[in-house]
C-alpha cells in the first residue's frame, strides 16, 4: 500500500444546456458573484453533490433548477466529458459534465447572491474573463473526448488563458482513429506547431488518399492540415511555400509548419470557396476569368525565366504506357488521335521554365471573402513551361471563347503559337493519364473528363 495521501477529491457536476438558433449552436452561462470562488467568471451552471444519498445525474438536474429555474427529466440527461482537475492551489477534483437539450422553463437568475448575469452563449464565442476548468471540459466536450486531465500549475490563474492551457484529452482504449480527425502522430505534430485544437472538419476530397482537415485552435485560430500521398508531393509543396509562394501575399496560404517523416503540413486558413461548381451571369464570368488570368501571371513571374533543360519536351515516352492501361475507356479513333498528336511534338522547339502551380484548376482558386482570387494546393508546384497552368483550366472554358480571351487579357498577353500548339499536346497527354488513373483508382469523374477533353480537343481539330 501506497504511504502517499489517498486521493479524496471532491465530485461536482456541470450543465451544458444546449439549444440551437440561427446564429449557430448556444449554451447557458452564468457570471459568478459576491464571495465565491471565482466572483466575476463566466461559468456553467454546477454545484457539488449534497451527499453518498445523491447520484450525479441528480445532482445536475437539482443544480439546474435552483441556479435556472429550467426542469430536466433525467432522461433527457446525457453524458458529455468526465475532468479530473487540479486546481492552481493544488486541490482536485472530478467534474462530470452533462448535456441536456429539452427541458421546461425559461432560465433566469434564481441566486443573486452568487450570480449576477446569465447568457445564451455560441459555441464558437466564450466570453471572457471565464473560469479555465469550465473552459477545459467545454473544449473537452468540443473535442469529442470522453475523459479529459486538467491539472493546473502552482502561479496559472483561476481564469481561462491561453499561454497557460493544461488540457489533456485522454483516447478511449477500445477506439480506432476516428476518419474525421488525423492520427494521433499528426494531431501531437500540429499542436505542437500551433497550439491544442479543439475542433477537427475533413475536408478531404472525395478521391482516394486525399487527406486534408479543417483544425480550429482553443484561441480560435483555423489552419489547414494536409497529409500527402507521397514524398514527392511533400517536398513539392513545402518548396513551393518556401520558395514562391509568399510573393503571391494574400493570394496564397502561408506555411507554418511541415513534418518529412509524416509527410504532413499546417498551412493558414485563406477564407473563401472553391471556383469550381458556382454559377455566375455571363459577365460576371468574364470578370472572374480576368482575374484567374491575372493570378496565373502573377505566378508565372514569382521567379525569373529560364531555358528549359535538355530533354523537358512533353512527357511522350509514358503516352504508351498510359494509352494501353486506358485503351478499354478510349472511343474509337482516340487511339490514332493520340499518336498523330505526339508526333506533333518531336519537331516543336522548346518553351522556356517558369514557376507553375502544376494543379490550376477552378476547384483550387478561391473566391475570398473580400472578393478576390486565392490559389491552393501546390503538391504539384514545379518548374515548367506557362501552359502548364492552362491545361486543366482549359476545360473550364470549353465551348466560351469569350472566357478564353478574358483570360488572356488578365494573363496580359495571347499564347504564342508554339504555346497553342503545346497546349493541344500536353491536354491529350493530361485526358489520357487522367483516364488510366482514374480507372486504376476507382475515380469515374476523372476517366469522364478525360474522355471529355478528348472528344473536345478531336472536334476542334
Amino acid at each position: 500500500m501506497s504511504k502517499h495521501e489517498r486521493h479524496t477529491e471532491p465530485l461536482d457536476v456541470h450543465l451544458i444546456l444546449r439549444r440551437d438558433s440561427a446564429a449557430g449552436p448556444q449554451i447557458l452561462m452564468s457570471r459568478r458573484a459576491g464571495s465565491v470562488y471565482a466572483s466575476g467568471l463566466w461559468h456553467l451552471p454546477s454545484g457539488h453533490l449534497d451527499g453518498p444519498h445523491e447520484d450525479v445525474v441528480a445532482a445536475v438536474i437539482r443544480e439546474a433548477r435552483e441556479e435556472t429555474g429550467v426542469v430536466i427529466d433525467p432522461a433527457d440527461v446525457r453524458t458529455a466529458v468526465t475532468v479530473h482537475h487540479r486546481s492552481p492551489t493544488g486541490h482536485a477534483r472530478v467534474g462530470f459534465f452533462f448535456e441536456a437539450r429539452r427541458w421546461e422553463g425559461d432560465p433566469r437568475v434564481l441566486e443573486p447572491d452568487v450570480c449576477d448575469a446569465m447568457a445564451w452563449i455560441r459555441l464558437d464565442e466564450f466570453p471572457s474573463p471565464m473560469v479555465a476548468y469550465c473552459r477545459a471540459g467545454l473544449d473537452a466536450y468540443q473535442a469529442g473526448s470522453q475523459l479529459a486531465v486538467h491539472f493546473q500549475q502552482p502561479g496559472d490563474a483561476i481564469s481561462y488563458d491561453p499561454a497557460a492551457d493544461r488540457l489533456r484529452l485522454i483516447p478511449a482504449a477500445s477506439a480506432t482513429e476516428s476518419p474525421s480527425q488525423p492520427d494521433l502522430l499528426v494531431r501531437e505534430f500540429v499542436e505542437q506547431a500551433v497550439g491544442r485544437i479543439t475542433k477537427w472538419t475533413d475536408t478531404s476530397w472525395a478521391r482516394k488518399g486525399s487527406q486534408v482537415w479543417r483544425a480550429r485552435g482553443a484561441a480560435g485560430g483555423i489552419w489547414y492540415v494536409k497529409v500527402h500521398q507521397n514524398a514527392k508531393f511533400h517536398q513539392r509543396e513545402v518548396t513551393a511555400y518556401r520558395t514562391w509562394t509568399s510573393r503571391l501575399g494574400a493570394a496564397a496560404p502561408r506555411l507554418v509548419a511541415a513534418h518529412e517523416d509524416l509527410r504532413a503540413v499546417v498551412v493558414t486558413a485563406v477564407p473563401g470557396r472553391p471556383l469550381h461548381g458556382g454559377v455566375h451571369p455571363p459577365e460576371e464570368e468574364r470578370r472572374i476569368f480576368y482575374r484567374i488570368g491575372a493570378l496565373a501571371a502573377l505566378i508565372h513571374q514569382s521567379a525569373p525565366p529560364r531555358p528549359s533543360p535538355a530533354g523537358s519536351g512533353p512527357a511522350v515516352d509514358k503516352a504508351e504506357r498510359h494509352l494501353k492501361a486506358a485503351g478499354p475507356h478510349l472511343a474509337p479513333g482516340d487511339d490514332e488521335f493520340v499518336h498523330a498528336v505526339i508526333r506533333r511534338a518531336e519537331v516543336l522547339p522548346a518553351l522556356e521554365w517558369v514557376q507553375t502551380h502544376g494543379d490550376f484548376q477552378l476547384r483550387n482558386i478561391l473566391r475570398t471573402e473580400d472578393d478576390t482570387l486565392a490559389v491552393i494546393d501546390f503538391e504539384r508546384s514545379e518548374p515548367g513551361p506557362a501552359l502548364r497552368d492552362l491545361v486543366r483550366l482549359s476545360d473550364a472554358w470549353a465551348g466560351r471563347r469569350d472566357l478564353y480571351e478574358a483570360f488572356l487579357a488578365g494573363y496580359g498577353r495571347p499564347l504564342t503559337p508554339v504555346e497553342e500548339e503545346r497546349l493541344l499536346i500536353d491536354s491529350v497527354l493530361d485526358a489520357v493519364s487522367g483516364i488510366q488513373f482514374g480507372a486504376a483508382n476507382g475515380d469515374p469523374e476523372l476517366v469522364e473528363r478525360g474522355r471529355r477533353t478528348l472528344a473536345r480537343l478531336r472536334a476542334a481539330r
